[in-house]
C-alpha cells in the first residue's frame, strides 16, 4: 500500500508533489540562506540544491515519502517544501517532516495551513492512527512551532543522527494521534483564521 500523490490547497497554500517543473522555483527559495538548513542534512541554499531536489524526486513515491512543494496562493510563488515520510501503512503511521520555507513566510498562514492539510488528509481520508514530526534538539524555533501545533512531546532519542558537519545531533520526537485531531483541528482553523 502506498499514499497516492494528491493536491491538497487551502486558500494560502497549495501542496502539489514534487515536479520536475517546481525546480527553479524551489532554488530560488532556498536561495543563499543557509541557516534555514543548519539542523537538516543537507544544505540546499546553493551547490547541494539539485542533488537534495534529485533525491527527493526520487524518494517521492508514496511507499517511503510522498514530498510536496508549497505554493503561496496570492502569488503563485514556490516558497518551500514539506514531506509525509516513513510511511508505515501496516501501523497507520507517518511523519511529517523534512519541512523548509523561504524565510520572509514564516509567522505567516503557511505553516499552520500546511499542517493543517498534512494532518486533515492523514487524520480524515486516510484515517491513520498517527502523525509524527521530529526536530534536532538544538532547535527552539521548529520545537516550539510543533509544540504550538498542539502536538506532545514525546522523548530524545540520543545520538539519533550524524548531520553533514559530523555533528551528532539529538532528536526530539513529537506526534499528533487520532483523538488528538478533534482538537489540534480546531486550533488550527482557528490561528489560519487570524491570517483572512
Amino acid at each position: 500500500m502506498k499514499v497516492e500523490p494528491v493536491v491538497l490547497g487551502n486558500a494560502f497554500v497549495r501542496l502539489e508533489p514534487v515536479d520536475e517543473a517546481h525546480r527553479d522555483g524551489l532554488r530560488a527559495a532556498a536561495k543563499d540562506d543557509t541557516a534555514l538548513f543548519d539542523y537538516m542534512p543537507m544544505d540546499i541554499s546553493g551547490a547541494g540544491f539539485d542533488r537534495w531536489f534529485d533525491w527527493s524526486k526520487a524518494v517521492s513515491d508514496g511507499r517511503h515519502e510522498l514530498v510536496f512543494t508549497v505554493i503561496r496562493r496570492n502569488d503563485d510563488r514556490v516558497v518551500g517544501s514539506t514531506r509525509y515520510l516513513n510511511i508505515e501503512p501496516a501501523h497507520k503511521r507517518l511523519e511529517v517532516g523534512h519541512t523548509w520555507y523561504a524565510r520572509d513566510t514564516w509567522a505567516s498562514a503557511i505553516n499552520p495551513s500546511c499542517k493543517f492539510l498534512l494532518f486533515a488528509h492523514a487524520f480524515e481520508t486516510l484515517v491513520w492512527n498517527r502523525v509524527e514530526l521530529k526536530c534536532d534538539a538544538r532547535n527552539m524555533r521548529s520545537r516550539a512551532a510543533i509544540l504550538k501545533l498542539g502536538a506532545q512531546e514525546e522523548g530524545t532519542l540520543r545520538q539519533h543522527m550524524i548531520l553533514r558537519d559530523g555533528y551528532v545531533r539529538d532528536t526530539i520526537y513529537f506526534s499528533v494521534v487520532a483523538k488528538d485531531w478533534p482538537a489540534v483541528c480546531d486550533d488550527l482553523h482557528n490561528r489560519i483564521s487570524r491570517f483572512i
